[in-house]
């Protein structure tokens, strides 16, 4: 079992002045679900090399036992600062992909060729494909085989709009995930607030936010065997 995961290269949170980039518990929740499953991991970014960190998700409210774990693993935290360049990388190469989230890959790979084109590869080599919280949104321009956005008609989750609005970032993101998955025609759902909400949809599993993100690991997991 070997699984890719894709992690942002942006680190502006649009025009703040402040930072962004990965979440680190969506990271770090994923990672040690595929590890302990045994899968083999790559992790790959756009620009390659230490994907930058939301410095807000290395704050001591937002740390769980498994962040804790990447903290203490040396391993880890030497293959998360080399990752591989996105687009020296094949879907045929894996059996899965995992995109974690953060604000970052709302500006990077949501808009990146490279990217969408893995992520169409991946869906029509019938290989599971999730994402959790703000990395739904890469699916914003990707297609299916039939031409159609390939939300449509699909059940879908995704960082809400009043998750968004809690965390004050409403009118700075580029776009806002559950808007726009409607405006695509996806069957968008959602559960409470901060608590975990996974959907799949055949081999296309989405978490709402970053409590969601070792429900959405485990489906992805179970989509494997």
């Amino acid at each position: 079992m070997k699984v890719l995961m894709v992690l942002t290269s942006h680190d502006q949170l649009g025009n703040t002045g402040k930072k962004t980039g990965f979440w680190l518990e969506e990271f770090a929740a994923p990672y040690y679900t595929f590890k302990d499953a045994g899968a083999e991991i790559v992790l790959a970014s756009p620009a390659g090399g230490q994907p930058p960190l939301d410095p807000k998700s290395d704050e001591p409210d937002f740390q769980t036992e498994l962040t804790q774990r990447f903290k203490a693993d040396p391993a880890a935290q030497q293959a998360l600062a080399n990752t591989v360049k996105l687009d020296t990388l094949a879907s045929s190469d894996f059996d899965a992909v995992f995109y974690p989230g953060g604000h970052g890959p709302l500006w990077d790979l949501a808009e990146s060729s490279t990217s969408i084109a893995l992520i169409e590869s991946f869906e029509r080599a019938g290989k599971p494909i999730a994402f959790v919280c703000h990395a739904p949104g890469v699916l914003r321009h990707v297609k299916a085989a039939n031409g159609q956005p390939l939300v449509k008609g699909r059940r879908v989750s995704g960082f809400t709009n009043s998750e968004e609005a809690g965390v004050g970032l409403t009118d700075v993101v580029p776009f806002l995930i559950e808007d726009e998955f409607q405006a695509l025609g996806g069957l968008y759902e959602k559960g409470a607030d901060w608590l975990p909400f996974v959907i799949e949809d055949g081999l296309l599993i989405t978490g709402q936010n970053p409590a969601s993100s070792e429900a959405a690991a485990k489906a992805l997991i179970k989509a494997l065997s």
